[in-house]
């Protein structure tokens, strides 16, 4: 199988399950079946038109492939009729979304390559690829994005090692399909042990007010 298909297949898999983390997150959110495939819609699809609109890849797949289409709005019509064997929602809408996270940022990363991007441009690339559509997503359901979420677990940290692995690797020029789904696999692995065990990123530390006497900080305001 050539790289350029196992790419194609990665991507329409990263559609089914973001598109399927929008809709339980619609579901969740008790959304009609309009709303439902709206989000599911726009979560699937949000990040590879913004890819494909900076690499001047236009009109976006989007709009040229029918089944970029077809699969989101099929995966928002089987949750809309089988989310009642979830019992947790909640938690289902985080495992499809590292899922579509580890496939998006490999096939971002890919692309840009392909387009003749340096490898920093493509990691860049690939990862606003695989945020893209679950920052949509949050954005319409009215939540904080997860990506910048206060004590958010790892999130864009995982993409970003797997596009660093797919960008390493076609520099040494290995084979991008064995790359790709192992890539992936270590991305959405990496989300989910991130999300059990709650590895968090290092934040800005912040001084003691202690440090200055309490005349001083009643001036300076």
């Amino acid at each position: 199988m050539s790289a350029g298909t196992v790419v194609y297949v990665l991507e329409l898999v990263g559609l089914y399950v973001f598109a399927t983390s929008g809709a339980l997150m619609a579901v969740h959110k008790g959304f009609d079946i309009v709303g439902i495939v709206v989000l599911a819609t726009a979560t699937a699809l949000g990040g590879g038109i913004l890819r494909d609109v900076i690499i001047g890849d236009t009109p976006p797949a989007a709009f040229t492939n029918v089944n970029y289409l077809v699969i989101p709005v099929a995966a928002a019509v089987v949750t809309f009729f089988v989310h009642p064997v979830v019992r947790r929602l909640s938690v289902t809408v985080l495992v499809f979304d590292a899922a579509g996270l580890g496939l998006f940022c490999v096939t971002g990363t890919i692309k840009a390559l392909d387009f003749g991007l340096g490898s920093l441009q493509a990691v860049l690339l690939g990862v606003t690829t695989a945020v893209g559509g679950g920052m949509l997503r949050d954005i319409i359901a009215r939540e904080t994005p997860a990506l910048v979420q206060v004590d958010t677990d790892l999130y864009a940290i995982p993409a970003t090692a797997g596009a660093l692995v797919v960008a390493v690797a076609h520099r040494a020029d290995l084979p991008m399909p064995a790359v790709a789904t192992c890539a992936a696999v270590l991305v959405f692995a990496f989300r989910l042990v991130a999300m059990i065990r709650h590895w968090k990123a290092p934040r800005a530390w912040s001084w003691p007010p202690d440090r200055y006497p309490s005349w001083s900080r009643r001036r300076v305001r």
